[in-house]
C-alpha cells in the first residue's frame, strides 16, 4: 500500500482511458469497482435524502420563518447548484475517494487540504447522528409502539429527544453492519432505497398538490414566524434548504468504486443535487399548501408528518411514512458511507491516527472495516447529546451543515485562486475519449459565486442566535454550540499535526537534517 500523499507540487497525471487505474495518482486499486451510473447518482441522492431531510427540518423553518420560508429554497438550489458545478469539474479531474481532502490538498497544499478533509469527515460524522435521528419525526407518528420512551413525540421535548437518541442508536448499528458487509450489497441497498423514495417523493408532492387548501400566493406571508421580519424569516427559513442540499460529493466519494468514474461522476453530482431540488421544493410547497391549518402551531412541531396524517387520511399517510422511514435508513447508510470513504482516503495516506488499520481494506467484500466502526461508534456518541437536552436536536443538525459548508469553501476557495493565477486547466478526456466536463470561460464567474454564497451561508448557519439556538434560555453552550464544536475540531486538527511533526522530526536521524552542501 503506498503512503504518497498529495501535494501541489506535484504534476497533474495524464488521463488514462483505463477507468480502474488508480496508479497515476499513485495509488492501488483496492476498494471494488463495481458501480454504475444508478448506483453513483444514487450514492448522491441518497446523502441529500429529500424526504429525511425535508421531513427532519420543515417544522423548524416553517417555526422560524412562515410560508415565506419557501423561497429560501430556490435561493440556496442555485446556489448549491454553483458548488455542484465545481465539483463536477473536479471529480472528473480527480476521481479519487476523500474528494474534498485530495481536491483541497491538490489545489492548495496538503496541510490545508488536510484541514478541509478533517473539518469535512467530523462533519460528516455529525450528519450521520443527525440523519438517524430523524426517524422520531417519523416512526412516532406511524405507531405510537415506537415511542420507547416516555409519552411526548415532539423532539423538542424531552421524551422525544431521548427517544430519538435510542431509535438513531438502533439504526446506526443496521447501517454499520451493512458497511461492513459487502459493496455490493451496500450497492443494492442503495439503489433500492433511492428508487423507492423517488417513487415515494412523486406521490407524496401529487398527493399534497392535489389536496391543497389555498394558493401558492401564501408564501409571500410570513405570519406565524418565530423571526422578525422578512429578512430574519428567510435566513433562519434557510436552515432547511440548506440542510437538505448537501452530501451530492459523494458521487466523488465513490470515484474509485464507479465505472469510468470521469465521465459518471460529474453527471451524477449535478443530476443528484438538481432532482432532489426540485423534488424537495416541491414537496415543501405542497406541505404548506395541503396543512389543515397555518396557524394552530402543529405545522410548526410536527411539521410533515401531521400534514400527511391529517389531509390524506392516516392509512395513506402512513404508508407513504413508511416509504420515508426507508429513505432515512438509506440516507443514514449513504453518508456513513462517504464518512468511512474520507477515513479511509486520509488514513492511506498516513494522515490520521491508526492510519495503517483505518486503511486496510478486505480483500473479499472490498470495504474499509474499521472506518465504519469509527463512523457508527462516534456518531452514536453524539447522539448521547440528545439526553442532555432537546436543544441538541437543532444544534447537532445546524452544526453538521456548517463543518460540511465551510469544508466545500475550502475547496471552492483554492479553485478560485488556481483560475485567477491562470493555472487551472481542464483538459483531456474521459473514459470514452470524450472531453472532461468543463466550465470553460464561465469556470472563473461560477466559481467566485459559488465562494461567495458558501461564505455567506456558512455566516448565517454559524450566528448565535438565542431565539434560534437558545430558546428555553440558560444553555449558552447551545446558543455557541457550532462555534465551540467547530473551534473544538480545529483546535483539535492543530494538536495532531503538532504532535505528529514532532513525531517525524524526532525521527530523522542527524545526518538526514543536515543540509545539502552548496553547490
Amino acid at each position: 500500500m503506498t503512503t504518497t500523499a498529495p501535494s501541489d507540487v506535484r504534476p497533474d497525471p495524464p488521463h488514462s482511458s483505463d477507468d480502474g487505474s488508480l496508479a497515476e495518482f499513485g495509488y492501488r486499486q483496492e476498494l471494488h469497482r463495481s458501480l454504475g451510473r444508478y448506483a453513483s447518482f444514487a450514492a448522491g441522492f441518497s446523502f441529500i435524502s429529500v424526504l429525511t431531510t425535508v421531513f427532519q427540518f420543515f417544522a423548524f423553518g416553517y417555526a422560524f420563518g412562515g410560508p415565506v420560508f419557501f423561497w429560501a429554497w430556490p435561493v440556496v438550489l442555485v446556489g448549491q447548484l454553483l458548488v455542484a458545478a465545481c465539483f463536477a469539474e473536479l471529480a472528473a479531474r480527480y476521481p479519487i475517494s476523500g474528494a474534498i481532502y485530495q481536491w483541497s490538498s491538490r489545489l492548495s497544499n496538503l496541510t490545508f487540504g488536510w484541514f478541509a478533509g478533517w473539518i469535512m469527515v467530523i462533519g460528516q460524522i455529525v450528519v450521520v447522528a443527525a440523519a438517524a435521528l430523524a426517524l422520531q419525526m417519523v416512526l412516532p407518528a406511524i405507531w405510537s409502539g415506537f415511542q420507547l420512551i416516555g409519552t411526548d413525540p415532539a423532539p423538542t421535548s424531552a421524551d422525544g429527544a431521548a427517544n430519538a437518541a435510542v431509535l438513531g442508536v438502533i439504526l446506526l448499528a443496521l447501517t454499520t453492519l451493512v458497511n461492513i458487509l459487502d459493496n455490493r450489497v451496500l450497492s443494492v441497498v442503495n439503489r433500492v432505497g433511492v428508487t423507492a423514495e423517488i417513487i415515494g417523493a412523486v406521490l407524496i408532492i401529487v398527493l399534497l398538490l392535489t389536496h391543497s387548501e389555498r394558493t401558492p400566493s401564501i408564501t409571500f406571508h410570513t405570519e406565524g414566524a418565530a423571526q422578525s421580519g422578512l429578512l430574519g424569516a428567510l435566513l433562519v427559513g434557510s436552515f432547511t434548504a440548506a440542510y437538505v442540499m448537501i452530501g451530492f460529493d459523494s458521487a466523488g466519494e465513490m470515484s474509485e468504486e464507479t465505472r469510468d468514474p470521469r465521465r459518471t461522476a460529474p453527471r451524477t453530482i449535478l443530476t443528484a443535487l438538481g432532482s432532489a431540488g426540485v423534488l424537495g421544493g416541491l414537496i415543501v410547497l405542497g406541505g404548506i399548501l395541503a396543512a389543515p391549518s397555518l396557524t394552530d402551531g402543529r405545522l410548526g412541531v410536527d411539521g410533515l408528518s401531521y400534514v400527511l396524517t391529517s389531509s390524506l387520511g392516516d392509512g395513506v399517510g402512513k404508508a407513504l411514512l413508511a416509504d420515508v422511514v426507508v429513505a432515512i435508513t438509506v440516507a443514514t447508510l449513504a453518508i456513513q458511507t462517504a464518512a468511512c470513504r474520507m477515513l479511509f482516503s486520509m488514513a492511506r495516506d498516513g494522515q490520521l491516527p491508526f492510519a495503517g488499520r483505518l486503511a486496510r481494506v478486505n480483500p473479499r467484500t472490498g470495504m474499509p472495516i474499521a472506518p465504519a466502526l469509527v463512523v457508527g461508534t462516534l456518531a452514536a456518541s453524539v447522539l448521547l447529546l440528545n439526553f442532555a437536552s432537546p436543544e441538541a436536536f437543532l444544534a447537532i443538525g445546524t452544526t453538521c451543515i456548517v463543518m460540511l459548508y465551510l469544508a466545500y469553501a475550502m475547496v471552492t476557495g483554492p479553485l478560485l485562486i488556481r483560475r485567477l493565477r491562470g493555472d487551472f486547466t481542464i483538459t483531456g478526456t474521459d473514459e470514452t475519449g470524450r472531453p472532461l466536463f468543463s466550465l470553460g470561460r464561465w469556470g472563473t464567474p461560477v466559481n467566485a459565486l459559488a465562494l461567495l454564497y458558501g461564505l455567506l451561508m456558512t455566516v448565517n448557519l454559524a450566528w448565535p442566535r438565542a431565539a434560534v439556538y437558545d430558546p428555553a434560555g440558560g444553555h449558552w453552550y447551545f446558543q455557541w454550540f457550532t462555534v465551540l464544536f467547530l473551534g473544538s475540531t480545529v483546535l483539535l486538527g492543530v494538536l495532531y499535526r503538532w504532535a505528529r511533526a514532532r513525531r517525524v522530526h524526532a525521527a530523522v536521524t542527524p545526518a538526514q537534517a543536515a543540509p545539502e552542501p552548496t553547490r
